[in-house]
């Protein structure tokens, strides 16, 4: 949900402003808004909604389609715009995202809900650190956007991951790109892995249960609504509450990262005082995201303006892809090869197997 996609600065670095005037800034927000808004026109397609394909899913798509056919026609023009796109609004959309939540979303789940959503988090993030630099020999901040996108919620943790780490936008692309097939296979798989479970008893019986599964297991909430409700509405609802307390450990995994990051970086220097660069980045945006739930918890908005606000969220989350698409070559994805593939591969397997196996573990435990 917020990025510095080619370029990467500091976070506390402002847009440059492209010469002009405000010309060039207004043009490509122009651009990036058109395909926003044909994302959200397909987002509403019956079929599409089904299977999960999401608006922000959509953006992307279309993004990349234009950004390696027309958008180098008019990218002089509309590249202030659309670096503008990719950071504030994103970092906007970030933070507006905590008006899907409320902190009575916790008490729905209860600490089971919490302790496996926080389990899951933790072993498949660090999961995908370890095999990405180590067996597969990913750089770095590839292997913590694929992991935070499978680990915590797909493609918008990894845009609100890579103002922290600084990726480019084909490290941006790629992770979602991941997160994006091994999340629509999920949509196919989990229903048919409930009814094996209503064989074999590996998890606790009951469609609650499984819909916690569900939400702490796959990657978006679109998706989570999308298998849930094929094993019905119960489920679905436990599933997307279960998904949404996922969501608002973002914030927390965010300043965690950063904090680890600044300190790597400093022991690596030796004396982290020699670039400014190595200091502890604070993600401003992630405390925005917390205060915004925590506001929202109070009720204080009456729903159809929480409607329209979610509706402007979406939308800006939306212009954030399409300038990410824009400013992805296809080039740059062929060059990262399989192996980022085959790391969300082994992601999604350790999020349906162990996964099941942490769900289970706990149930026992709590019970």
């Amino acid at each position: 949900m917020n990025t510095r996609m080619h370029d990467p600065a500091t976070l506390a670095q402002p847009a440059v402003a492209a010469p002009g005037g405000h010309a060039p800034l207004v043009y490509g927000l122009l651009v990036s808004a058109a395909l926003a808004a044909a994302a959200v026109r397909l987002g509403r397609i019956g079929w599409l909604a089904a299977h999960g394909m999401s608006v922000l899913t959509m953006a992307i798509v279309l993004g990349i389609a234009a950004g390696n056919t027309l958008y180098p026609l008019v990218a002089a023009r509309a590249g202030a715009g659309v670096n503008y796109t990719k950071q504030t609004l994103l970092r906007a959309g970030v933070v507006l995202y905590g008006l899907r939540l409320t902190l009575h979303d916790i008490g729905r789940v209860g600490v089971a809900g919490v302790a496996i959503d926080a389990l899951v988090l933790v072993s498949t993030f660090g999961l995908g650190w370890f095999l990405g630099t180590r067996l597969f020999r990913l750089d770095r901040v590839t292997s913590i956007l694929i992991g935070a996108g499978s680990a915590i919620c797909g493609a918008a943790a990894v845009l609100a991951t890579e103002p922290v780490v600084r990726g480019k936008a084909e490290q941006v692309t790629v992770a979602v790109s991941t997160v994006v097939v091994f999340g629509t296979l999920a949509i196919f798989l989990y229903p048919t892995l409930y009814h094996l479970n209503t064989q074999w008893a590996l998890l606790p019986a009951g469609t609650t249960a499984f819909g916690v599964y569900e939400g702490s297991t796959i990657h978006e909430v679109a998706q989570v609504f999308a298998a849930g409700r094929s094993v019905g509405a119960d489920t679905a609802d436990i599933a997307v509450i279960t998904k949404l307390v996922r969501v608002m450990m973002l914030a927390p995994f965010l300043v965690t990262l950063s904090a680890w990051l600044a300190r790597d970086a400093a022991r690596r220097d030796g004396n982290a005082r020699h670039d400014g660069v190595r200091k502890l980045t604070l993600p401003w945006f992630a405390f925005g995201f917390v205060g915004v739930v925590a506001f929202n918890s109070l009720a204080l908005l009456p729903a159809p303006v929480i409607a329209a606000a979610t509706a402007v969220d979406t939308f800006l989350l939306a212009m954030a892809m399409a300038a990410l698409g824009l400013t992805t070559h296809f080039s740059a994805i062929r060059k990262a090869g399989i192996r980022p593939l085959l790391l969300g591969a082994i992601l999604f397997g350790w999020l349906v197997g162990g996964g099941a196996l942490i769900n289970d573990l706990v149930a026992r435990w709590v019970s």
